[in-house]
């Protein structure tokens, strides 16, 4: 199982700094939408040119013109760029058909999806690389709110997806168990107190 590290700061001098405490630790380094949306995609140019061995993930997010987002994204030098699972058909479609023509890949991101199972199969039916399990930090924060909920969802989903919302030392067992390709952390590796430390704990959680 492969870590991703989900930067979920707002500018790209920090997203660099985190960046090189937790690289040589996790396998995939993700500039968060906030990030995206307040820096640009120069911050993933930035972040690609400092760390040429690493897959940059773009959570763009992308509901719509799915083409001409992921072709700017990887034009910058994304190597995966997310769109999202409620987008329609043909949204996922064109951001698949930019991923082939740069040889890179689209994760289709299930935050907010009812049946994330069913849609699962769909969108990797459509070319997606693999679907994220995503409960955002709204939704985390909501009461009733399982992560054993993602879990069962992937599990049940019968493709190759990663988990977020929620992941540390604690959790992240649970989520190779449950035969996640990716396990992201963000908050679990920005939030504490050395950046490294934690981002090898989680890597050492990894069987």
């Amino acid at each position: 199982m492969k870590l991703q590290f989900a930067m979920d700061t707002l500018t790209t001098e920090a997203a660099l700094e985190l960046a090189a405490a937790a690289a040589p630790h996790v396998d995939i380094l993700e500039l968060g939408t906030p990030l995206i949306k307040n820096a640009g995609l120069s911050s993933v140019t930035a972040i690609k040119q400092a760390h040429p061995d690493k897959v940059v993930f773009a959570d763009l997010k992308t509901m719509d013109a799915g083409e001409l987002e992921a072709d700017i994204a990887f034009t910058a030098g994304a190597d995966l760029v997310s769109v999202l699972g409620s987008a329609g058909d043909s949204t996922i479609a064109g951001a698949v058909k930019a991923a082939k023509q740069h040889n890179k890949g689209v994760v289709v991101d299930l935050i907010g999806v009812s049946d994330k199972p069913k849609r699962a199969k769909e969108v990797v039916a459509l070319g997606a690389q693999f679907v994220e399990m995503h409960a955002g930090l709204d939704e985390q924060a909501e009461e009733g709110f399982t992560f054993s909920t993602l879990l069962r969802d992937g599990e049940a989903s019968g493709v190759p997806f990663s988990v977020a919302g929620g992941i540390n030392a604690t959790t992240i067992e649970s989520v190779q168990e449950s035969g996640a390709q990716v396990a992201v952390a963000g908050g679990a590796i920005y939030g504490a107190p050395d950046v490294g430390a934690a981002a090898a704990q989680l890597r050492a959680a990894i069987k």
